[in-house]
């Protein structure tokens, strides 16, 4: 009896044995997996080899901290963001434990030491100076949004550096989802605009704000994610510039819309309550008053936190608000 319970602890010893081998072969393995894990991206100083899946992640300008949070992900330190939630206004928080690490031009270099990041996002045309002291604090990726080609269609440029971060942090699956999601949103949002008999309209859309008590209107060109979004849901932009905009609009005075004297144009903006042009500057201004839109009633605000320049959760909440600004009361 005793012989054969010798007999049995041993065999129950021996494959209790084996088995914690194997599950700590897997483990192993799965960390092996992962460290072995490396990515080659282009960015905009050329190829860029990140080894492993970045998880603490520090974004130096605020559409990519929106990049991450579209795929889950929070990041570890953003700029200026007592800022960025006056003005990124989306439906994915920034966690109380994300840090701010200074501002958009000059981020913290100390403060972003400390976080010891596993990379680091930068914009070229903001950190092109201090490139170098980044990348010895850190691995660093270089977006150029504002390039001579990325100029071209600023949504592509947005859209591709979205799904660059998404290969970085193994997220291509989510990113995919995301984007179908805004397209079908872009549908539904298209079937309104069919149905109130606006589809192909005619619409100039603008941002609006004063200098010196003087009105300036930012008017988006066919680049800009504003007319891109616009585009998606069945408009066409009237305004058109003789050159590509870098930043996707032109500056002007309201003697520029003298030229779109059709009343069935939409003119569509976006002011902040303490700054509105239209109900302070403009108000019984001839130039503006007498404008054929304007005297139709097409003239559309939105709201002034929408976002303006953005990823997939930016442009959702821009495309509701440009289709709703134009069915308010």
């Amino acid at each position: 009896m005793n012989k054969w319970m010798l007999v049995l602890c041993v065999i129950a010893i021996t494959l209790l044995a084996a088995c914690g081998g194997n599950n700590e072969g897997e483990v192993n393995r799965k960390d092996t997996s992962e460290q072995d894990r490396t990515i080659t991206i282009e960015d905009a100083y050329g190829k860029q080899t990140i080894k492993g899946t970045p998880k603490k992640i520090v974004v130096l300008e605020w559409w990519f901290a929106e990049h991450l949070l579209a795929l889950g992900i929070q990041p570890a330190g953003v700029p200026n963001i007592d800022e960025y939630n006056n003005w990124i206004n989306i439906e994915k928080d920034l966690a109380d434990s994300v840090v701010d690490v200074g501002t958009r031009q000059e981020p913290n270099l100390e403060a972003i030491s400390r976080l010891n990041p596993d990379l680091i996002v930068a914009a070229k045309f903001r950190h092109e100076n201090i490139i170098e002291q980044l990348k010895d604090i850190a691995p660093t990726i270089t977006f150029a949004p504002y390039s001579e080609d990325a100029s071209e269609n600023l949504y592509n440029e947005v859209m591709s550096e979205f799904e660059t971060l998404a290969t970085i942090v193994d997220k291509e699956e989510t990113a995919k989802k995301r984007i179908t999601e805004l397209n079908e949103f872009y549908e539904e949002q298209k079937k309104r605009v069919d149905k109130a008999g606006l589809k192909g309209a005619e619409y100039i859309a603008a941002l609006a704000y004063s200098t010196q008590n003087s009105p300036v209107l930012r008017l988006y060109t066919d680049n800009s994610i504003v007319a891109q979004v616009m585009s998606r849901l069945g408009f066409k932009n009237a305004y058109e510039s003789n050159k590509v905009e870098q930043y996707g609009f032109t500056e002007a005075g309201v003697e520029a819309l003298q030229n779109f004297q059709r009343e069935n144009l939409q003119f569509l903006y976006i002011t902040q309550e303490n700054d509105n042009v239209f109900e302070n500057q403009l108000k019984g201004n001839p130039v503006w008053e007498e404008l054929s839109f304007v005297k139709a009633g097409n003239t559309h605000q939105i709201p002034g936190d929408t976002p303006v320049f953005g990823g997939v959760l930016s442009d959702k909440v821009l495309a509701k608000a440009l289709v709703d600004s134009m069915f308010a009361e």
